[in-house]
């Protein structure tokens, strides 16, 4: 028999996969919410009589964060307002059930509950985009409307902060992501544990940045908590994936690997005359954006008009045919006097 290493006198039924403790059920509940706890006021994320809300998927991580959450708000006085964001991609047989699950979250742990749908806010869902686009660059579509969408859904809350479920391995894949796509401005925020666009912008904050995903499972295991479990049927195509398979591949090796990544990434010095995304506000959306217009709008424009690839590749390209199309456009109306 193996005795918890707290000294509790119980016995192990667990080795943590982040330190390889063995540890009984309550000793690994506490571990598990203190380091968490540690996180959020050693990263300053929340300020008392904040209204927050969580990015809720349904699936583990956004489940578990909206229960540790409200717990830890309630053992040590955070003085929070929590409220769930969930984004409806309109993706048949997945988002549809796991809103089921994010409704009974709601109900179970006595919170409010946004849903906003793409085709609310941009007139399509995510089915109707893979008809026309396949199943190649879908991803691309899905992740700039979600990051838009909560924005969107942020403003309308009237919040003070997003937290979203981003957990341990999510960070160190986008890390390996963002340095094989040689992506050195989103390289240099990936790792930030709390994201704003500008002093305006609503900022976002990841609580369980420093959580294994393995543990938020067992967790979530021996806590009961129901959660939905099942990937997008879209997202076997994801680039994401690679990097997930190869973080997975080195684990094996080197268990520590993630969090040695996202060190890393946290330690990573730029030249200073690397080239900066200047933040602007698109002047079709109104809302922060790199460039005019923003990722959404023209990847939007580009379905409307029924060139669903416009936005896919070098911007450069999709801002030469929005040019072109708003020149023809301006030669036909001059025509008609």
């Amino acid at each position: 028999m193996v005795l918890c290493k707290a000294n509790c006198g119980n016995k192990a039924i667990l080795k943590r996969p982040k330190t390889g403790d063995a540890l009984c059920k309550e000793c690994f509940f506490t571990a598990f919410e203190c380091e968490i706890h540690e996180t959020i006021t050693k990263g300053q994320l929340f300020k008392s009589g904040d209204k927050v809300a969580i990015g809720a998927s349904g699936g583990k991580d956004s489940t578990v964060l909206a229960y540790v959450l409200k717990l830890l708000n309630e053992r040590y006085k955070y003085n929070l307002k929590i409220v769930l964001l969930s984004i409806d991609e309109g993706i048949t047989g997945y988002r549809d059930d796991s809103l089921e699950t994010v409704k009974k979250n709601r109900d179970d742990y006595g919170m409010e509950l946004k849903i906003l749908s793409y085709e609310e806010l941009y007139g399509w869902t995510m089915d109707k985009v893979v008809s026309v686009i396949g199943k190649t660059n879908n991803c691309t579509f899905c992740g700039v409307f979600r990051r838009q969408a909560l924005d969107r859904g942020a403003k309308m809350l009237e919040v003070d902060c997003v937290a979203t479920g981003h957990n341990a391995d999510d960070i160190a894949e986008t890390v390996l992501m963002n340095i094989l796509r040689g992506d050195m401005v989103r390289l240099r925020r990936c790792t930030k544990i709390k994201t704003h666009s500008n002093e305006d912008a609503i900022p976002r904050v990841k609580p369980l940045k420093y959580t294994y995903e393995k543990e938020i499972v067992m967790y979530a295991h021996f806590k009961k908590l129901v959660y939905f479990s099942t990937e997008c049927i879209f997202a076997p195509n994801a680039y994401r994936g690679h990097a997930r398979m190869f973080l997975k591949d080195l684990e094996k090796i080197r268990p520590s690997v993630i969090m040695d990544i996202i060190h890393s990434g946290e330690q990573i010095q730029f030249k200073e005359n690397i080239k900066k995304p200047v933040l602007d506000i698109c002047q079709t959306c109104g809302f922060v954006s790199s460039c005019q217009p923003c990722k959404a709008c023209v990847l939007l424009e580009g379905l409307n008009r029924g060139l669903p690839k416009l936005g896919i590749g070098k911007k450069s390209k999709g801002e030469r045919m929005i040019a072109q199309q708003n020149l023809e456009r301006i030669h036909r109306v001059k025509n008609d006097f």
